[in-house]
């Protein structure tokens, strides 16, 4: 068993009428509709992109 860490990001809101990379950047992260639930690996490269589009997901 590992011990890596795990985020677990949930998208909220839309990318509709955001800028193109903001978009990119929920379908890196493996989100594209509202309500979408992601388990990520706990990394700077994904911390990075969540602060990308902090305002359109939530993070527990």
């Amino acid at each position: 068993m590992s011990n890596k860490k795990i985020i677990i990001v949930t998208q909220k809101k839309s990318p509709i009428g955001r800028k193109s990379y903001q978009r990119k950047t929920l379908i890196g992260l493996g989100l594209n509709k509202i309500g979408r639930t992601k388990e990520l690996e706990d990394t700077p490269s994904i911390r990075g992109m969540i602060d990308k589009v902090k305002h359109l997901v939530e993070v527990n």
